[in-house]
């Protein structure tokens, strides 16, 4: 399914360039923050460090190309188009299911990069079903600077010089926090998004995810 660009600068993992990856990518350019789109893409790097690092061999033990495309897409709930009536990882599922069918890939791919993206902010249940949902999680998470023990100083550095940070966890809570306050229904109580709500709206107004990620190697 997969041509990779072979193109490997200062220690960062090559990714997927197909027809479809490039308009996924223009896509999330188009659409999405600056910090949330390079977050999205960081993910990707990341989560390509990770299966390395686990000995995930690209092609048989995951689709390189669904991965990054699941990467580079699971925050597409928090654009014009994802914000609908559901919490932002369910929107943005479905909101990338629909561009993917559009785009032709197979509804069986369809269906794993879906179920990525719906899960990507549920430890515990993420991780049990299958490698690709499993290094969606763990990517996104690395970007949060948890679990990175298999990147080093220097690709570390080379992926955000390349991908500047520009506040990112705090561009993620104001996005999720906008919508729950336009559309409640989509923070079902115990939710990522109800808590990012709670916490915003009491004194200092500065949540947990954003206070974790201040501390944590990559800074916010």
């Amino acid at each position: 399914m997969t041509a990779e660009n072979t193109t490997n600068v200062a220690g960062i993992p090559p990714l997927p360039d197909t027809a479809l990856t490039r308009r996924a990518l223009a896509l999330v350019r188009d659409t999405e923050s600056t910090p949330t789109a390079n977050h999205s893409v960081r993910s990707a790097l990341f989560a390509r460090l990770r299966a390395d690092h686990q000995g995930a061999e690209a092609g048989r033990d995951y689709d390189p190309e669904l991965l990054f495309l699941a990467c580079v897409l699971h925050d597409i709930g928090l654009t014009q188009a994802g914000d609908r009536h559901q919490r932002f990882e369910v929107d943005g599922a479905d909101t990338a299911a629909e561009f993917l069918t559009e785009q032709g890939l197979p509804a069986a791919g369809v269906d794993m990069v879906w179920e990525a993206i719906a899960f990507h902010t549920t430890a515990g249940i993420a991780e049990r079903r299958g490698t690709l949902c499993a290094l969606v999680h763990q990517g996104t998470g690395m970007d949060f600077g948890w679990d990175t023990d298999c990147v080093d100083d220097a690709t570390g550095a080379a992926i955000h010089a390349a991908y500047p940070r520009l506040s990112m966890a705090t561009t993620l809570t104001d996005e999720i926090v906008a919508q729950v306050r336009r559309r409640p229904e989509k923070a079902p109580p115990f939710s990522l998004p109800s808590e990012l709500l709670r916490e915003r709206s009491v004194p200092p107004h500065r949540t947990r995810m954003e206070t974790m990620a201040d501390a944590a190697r990559w800074g916010n």
